[in-house]
């Protein structure tokens, strides 16, 4: 018997192994399988215990499947939000989706393909997938704007997000049309009644004596440090914003502070010397700082014009032509030598203008209000500052402390026959130029802030002024002593029978007279 039963054992428990397949066998409709559901409905039993279990077993089954697909069959579910890279691969593609054009017309912007390969060549730049998006990224701004130049500055770098810089400058007389700007309002305007109100009030108040400084008036567009026009954006396919005109105010208090890009053009700058506008404003001066001190060219590229030379001779001259006679200097050459390299950019001032301005001088409503005085002081004429002129050599460049300010090279010097002169910036650490015959380019790659010198010490804030000179006739005096406020009575009482005696005299001698 026991023989008999063992075969029959083994056989049982084979079948039962195979059942426990089957019933883990998952559903090609609902992917779940036999097993798992009783177990979760003997679960559901043991936990709520129903009467008439066997009534409302087949509801609870129902209701077990039906929370398991719930998430599957709901409509309304929440939907995971795309990450930032798929949205930006979004707008990425509407740039390669646009339509070529007409090839024959003309563009303003140079090639940018050529320039990103000439700037691999030099070590620097986007890399070739990412200087096709920015060439599509400028076309796009081209067809947007009425631009009649239109080239890569560079990229300067954030602590939450980087620029794209494109320099552009406007056709004649369309400068403003279609602008997407990232200005903001200087002041909201107010009214000539509350003007008048408030110089009314104003009036009844003591005048203050103290004179402001004057203020340095800005450059007019197409002119010294505004002759340009800048444009940022984020990302590749994101959109242009126009950066406001640069003030000497802002020049000058870039000069005083270092301060990080963040990559929002409207965070505030906390800073002291405190600067004058947001980060979009500073975003512009330091473009134009940078630009001043940086952009650089081979020497005869560029040329002055000939009806030029005699209408500028007392002041500084502020335009240049191409020389079309220019055969290139040879790379090797470049790479050794500075004064082969000149700045084609007007060099900015202390006052914060490529031009100087005489503040000295007063308009003709200050000289009217001034008549009535008996005494006018006449100022000295101040000397008018003069910097390095247009196309001066590299060599002539200062240096900070033992740095030099520039270090050129070769791109290779194993096939010297077709290398690249690159030229490197030590004070503006990510500025480079390259020049091969009649082609050169300027570049900036960087965090936007100059080289200091060893270190960098933040300017102190000013002593705080004093209200007013100590002197007997503020200083407050100590209470009198009751002895002494009754021996200053006694002799005002005194002085005063003095005074009536002297008058009634005086009177008898008028009545004599009479």
């Amino acid at each position: 018997m026991e023989s008999e039963g063992a075969p029959l054992n083994n056989q049982r428990e084979q079948t039962s192994i195979c059942f426990k397949a089957f019933m883990l066998k998952n559903s090609t409709k609902s992917n779940l399988n036999l097993y798992d559901h009783f177990a979760r409905v003997l679960t559901k039993v043991m936990d709520e215990r129903p009467e008439n279990v066997v009534d409302v077993i087949e509801d609870m089954s129902h209701e077990v499947k039906r929370g398991l697909l719930l998430d599957k069959q709901s409509t309304l579910r929440d939907i995971p939000p795309s990450p930032a890279a798929q949205l930006l691969a979004e707008q990425q593609m509407l740039l390669f989706s646009q339509g070529g054009g007409d090839q024959e017309v003309e563009t303003p912007l140079p090639n940018v393909s050529e320039v990103g390969f000439l700037l691999e060549q030099a070590g620097v730049g986007l890399g070739r997938e990412e200087t096709l998006r920015v060439f599509l990224a400028l076309k796009q701004l081209v067809n947007s704007q009425p631009l009649a130049r239109c080239r890569l500055w560079g990229k300067i770098l954030g602590t939450e997000g980087n620029y794209l810089v494109a320099e552009g400058e406007y056709r004649d007389e369309e400068e403003g049309i279609n602008e997407e700007t990232a200005e903001d309002a200087e002041g909201e305007p107010r009214d000539d009644d509350e003007e008048a109100e408030v110089v009314e009030v104003i009036d009844t108040l003591p005048r203050s004596t103290f004179k402001p400084p004057p203020v340095v008036p800005k450059e007019d567009n197409r002119t010294g440090v505004n002759k340009f026009t800048y444009f940022v954006c984020r990302e590749s396919g994101l959109r242009w914003m126009r950066l406001p005109t640069v003030t000497p105010t802002q020049i000058t208090a870039a000069r005083h502070i270092r301060k990080f890009f963040t990559g929002r053009l409207d965070a505030p700058i906390v800073s002291y010397p405190p600067f004058p506008g947001n980060e979009a404003n500073y975003l512009r001066a330091q473009i134009a700082r940078i630009s001043a001190g940086t952009q650089v060219s081979p020497l005869g590229f560029y040329q002055f014009g000939e009806e030029e030379g005699e209408e500028e001779e007392e002041g500084a001259r502020d335009s240049f032509e191409e020389n079309p006679d220019f055969e290139g200097i040879p790379v090797p050459e470049m790479a050794e030598s500075l004064s082969t390299w000149v700045h084609h950019v007007q060099h900015i001032l202390q006052q914060g203008r490529c031009v100087w301005v005489n503040l000295a001088e007063k308009p003709e409503d200050d000289f009217e209000e001034e008549a009535d005085e008996e005494v006018k002081e006449e100022a000295d004429e101040p000397e008018p500052e003069v910097g390095p002129p247009l196309l001066t050599p590299l060599s002539e460049d200062a240096e900070i402390t033992t740095t030099p300010p520039w270090s050129s090279k070769m791109s290779s010097t194993l096939i010297s026959q077709f290398a690249i002169a690159v030229l490197r910036s030590n004070l503006w650490p990510g500025a480079y130029a390259y020049a091969s015959g009649k082609k050169f380019e300027n570049i900036y790659f960087g965090w936007g802030l100059k080289f200091a010198g060893e270190a960098y010490t933040p300017t102190f804030p000013t002593m705080p002024q004093r209200e007013y000179t100590s002197g007997p006739e503020i200083t407050e005096a100590l209470d009198p002593s009751l002895e002494e406020e009754q021996a200053l009575k006694a002799a005002m009482e005194e002085q005063k029978a003095v005074q009536d005696e002297t008058e009634g005299l005086g009177g008898d001698e008028e009545e004599d007279d009479d």
